[in-house]
């Protein structure tokens, strides 16, 4: 499927390969990404609600929670839970992003498609399917589940000042994006501490990094400024969503302000969710990437 968004990030940043991105992308899932997926005990899915609003929200479990009963369809054995600003989202089909990530060795894959609830269960039909480089993820390994602790949300329209000590201290975030007609997509982004500037309650800076120039993220933002972010406290199974508006600012003065910038991506805060006791899952921290600028 051509892609204007990606097409014209694209030619902006100097790459003239045709067919790359989306249009590139095929549906169906190798077995070798249908072992990784049976594995994993994280994904990270993406959506828009019915404002039009994109949030990016994690599901988590231990290994086989999430199936591959054939070659077109993933099955995640629950859904976004009370509180989440996905819950209740796929009662009906909608466009998703998926992104299954394991921080122990560095491997991600990502799928797009659509998704249904059945019968407490994500149903994933695949449109897109597609691996990532290793870059910008940190080492982290499984710690022990915790014991179950109740689950509270925060919903405010600003950062309060201990969300933006949590941004501010963060190596890692992910990205929800989409686009009408064309999809939704969910992104990582990774950087040593500090990679993400808060300048205020309501507005958050990151560097856009060397990649794999497919520009999927940067491509829906082009036509579609609402994303969704998502930060995780690994340690504590807390979790921060926010949702907003993001804009890519290609001054070439100001990205070489910050090291290893490409450009520079601008996020307004609308709305944000904070859920403490969030996720069961635990994860100890290991060793930054070396393609982290410094």
């Amino acid at each position: 499927m051509f892609h204007r968004g990606e097409h014209a990030v694209q030619r902006r940043a100097g790459l003239t390969v045709d067919g790359w991105g989306s249009a590139g992308v095929g549906a169906t899932i190798p077995q070798v990404a249908a072992d990784f997926l049976s594995r994993q005990r994280l994904i990270v899915i993406a959506a828009a609600d019915e404002t039009g609003a994109a949030w990016a929200g994690a599901l988590t479990g231990p290994p086989g929670f999430v199936t591959v009963p054939n070659d077109r369809t993933i099955v995640a054995d629950r859904l976004p839970a009370t509180g989440d600003p996905l819950s209740g989202l796929f009662d009906a089909e909608r466009p998703v992003g998926l992104l299954a990530i394991e921080p122990a060795t560095r491997r991600r894959m990502r799928v797009n498609g659509r998704a249904r609830g059945d019968g407490g269960r994500l149903t994933i039909r695949t449109e897109q399917v597609y691996s990532n480089c290793p870059k910008y993820i940190q080492t982290r390994a499984d710690a022990d589940d915790s014991p179950a602790q109740s689950r509270t949300a925060l919903v405010t329209d600003a950062l309060t000042a201990g969300h933006q000590r949590w941004i501010a201290a963060a190596d890692t975030f992910f990205v929800a994006t989409y686009v009408a007609g064309l999809g939704a997509d969910a992104s990582h982004r990774g950087g040593n501490p500090g990679f993400v500037t808060v300048t205020g309650d309501r507005r958050l800076t990151w560097p856009d990094y060397v990649g794999n120039s497919m520009y999927m993220t940067l491509g829906n933002l082009e036509l579609e400024p609402r994303c969704g972010l998502l930060f995780l406290d690994w340690e504590n199974g807390h979790t921060l969503h926010l949702t907003g508006r993001a804009r890519a600012d290609w001054d070439p003065a100001r990205a070489a302000a910050v090291p290893g910038a490409q450009r520079l991506i601008d996020f307004d805060v609308e709305r944000v969710v904070h859920i403490t006791g969030d996720l069961p899952q635990r994860w100890s921290f290991g060793k930054y990437s070396r393609f982290n600028p410094t």
